[in-house]
């Protein structure tokens, strides 16, 4: 969440930088007008309670000289009544602040690109060849069904649009890949976690998914309880309400969970494949660190994720997003994006970003630093990687004429020394 103090101390600053994310400087001065009219009640309501306390001394001291007090008791009584209104119309307004306050998105750092649209997002850098085929590459849902490893009909069949069966070789080669991913990342130093796939309001809040996106989840009915958009969910909510030893930091997690998303307003988008699924797997990365240690973990975290790609031999490209384009918790976010040859264009696969102390703010998730005072955490989270969008990029990129797919060599230990997948 933003900074409230930074808000009121800063208002053109955070104007300015705000814009660049949509935000209109309306919604910046309502907020301030709540706070305002929640910090004069306080003061009128502490006011109201130090004459009740006043008036309190002076029933005391009436009945102690045996002197009349119904006066002053029923002044006490109408002081108690206002102070309980005033109470609840602060408790009102209080809650209308943090709303408001919540619905703001993370303040971009001054080195994103400023952009209304994902247009004009930085490239970094690039890696690999483009291959070129002596035949027209096909698409990995062609391939993957010609294979016999993916099937889509039935997927729709048994759940709707936008999910799939693996099949046999199929299903060895996604879990070849996670497994790779996960002894890559524990080698990089994170611990591996097996969280929950459902959490709560708190949660969902925490990491900035509610009250804004809340169309874009699979919520339970008559129970408090989401199926998880992304491990960083639970990961980051693994400290909720908790102060970090600060030996601890930086901590580092890794996970392999499904990821459950509706994506609500993608209609006609990525149709087919790999792409846009309602269920997909994904190995996540979380760290919490200290906050002048953020950045260089940022740009660590990216380059651990870029190099699971070189050791794939998948051609790809790190480019930064721009202001609006990067999610709503993040300061900063670098995009790895790996060849598609049947797209004939790049294709995220990756997001990897600093969410600075905006999630910590949210969940208080805080450590104390060398003077014993508590400040907050930062956040960061990365894809290490999309599983399914690896899956896809693996056979367009390794396809061959006869429609067989080699198998990169990093992985062929996890297959079984398999070196290709052959239709069975």
């Amino acid at each position: 969440m933003i900074d409230l103090k930074l808000v009121r101390n800063e208002t053109d600053f955070v104007k300015e930088k705000l814009a660049t994310r949509g935000v209109e400087a309306a919604e910046i001065d309502d907020l301030l007008a709540a706070d305002q009219k929640r910090r004069d009640l306080i003061v009128k309501s502490e006011t109201m309670k130090a004459t009740r306390n006043q008036v309190s001394d002076e029933i005391s001291q009436l009945k102690r000289n045996k002197e009349d007090a119904a006066d002053k008791i029923t002044q006490m009584k109408q002081v108690s009544a206002d102070i309980k209104a005033m109470d609840d119309q602060l408790t009102t307004i209080a809650e209308e602040v943090h709303d408001k306050a919540s619905r703001l998105p993370n303040i971009p750092n001054d080195n994103v690109p400023v952009g209304l649209t994902e247009d004009g997002s930085v490239e970094l850098r690039k890696w690999g060849d483009i291959p070129s085929f002596d035949f027209k590459p096909k698409s990995h849902w062609e391939i993957g069904e010609a294979l016999g490893i993916l099937d889509f009909e039935r997927g729709a069949k048994v759940s709707g649009s936008r999910f799939l069966y693996y099949i046999g070789q199929g299903a060895r080669l996604e879990r070849a890949l996670y497994n790779f991913f996960l002894d890559e990342n524990e080698k990089a130093g994170y611990t591996e976690v097996l969280p929950p796939y459902m959490v709560n309001s708190a949660s969902m809040f925490g990491t900035g998914q509610f009250p804004k996106f809340t169309e874009d989840v699979y919520s339970l009915k008559e129970a408090d309880e989401t199926l998880i958009p992304t491990a960083e969910v639970p990961l980051v909510n693994y400290y909720r309400d908790d102060v970090i030893d600060t030996e601890k930091l930086p901590v580092k997690f890794t996970a392999l969970t499904p990821a459950f998303r509706s994506e609500a307003g993608s209609a006609g988008r990525d149709t087919r494949g790999l792409i846009r699924l309602h269920q997909f797997n994904k190995v996540e990365m979380v760290q919490f660190t200290k906050p002048d240690e953020s950045w260089d973990a940022l740009e660590t975290m990216t380059n651990h994720a870029e190099d699971l790609l070189k050791k794939l031999g998948i051609a790809h490209h790190v480019i930064t997003l721009t202001t609006s384009d990067m999610s709503f918790t993040a300061a900063m976010t670098h995009d790895l994006e790996v060849w598609l040859p049947y797209q004939d264009k790049y294709r995220e696969i990756s997001s990897c970003s600093n969410c600075t102390d905006f999630q910590a703010r949210r969940a208080h998730i805080q450590y104390r630093d060398d003077n014993g005072k508590l400040q907050y955490v930062h956040t960061l989270n990365g894809s290490g990687l999309a599983v399914g969008r690896t899956v896809a990029a693996i056979l367009e990129n390794y396809q061959n004429a006869d429609g067989t797919v080699d198998i990169p060599k990093v992985l062929q230990p996890y297959m079984g020394g398999q070196t290709k997948i052959v239709k069975e």
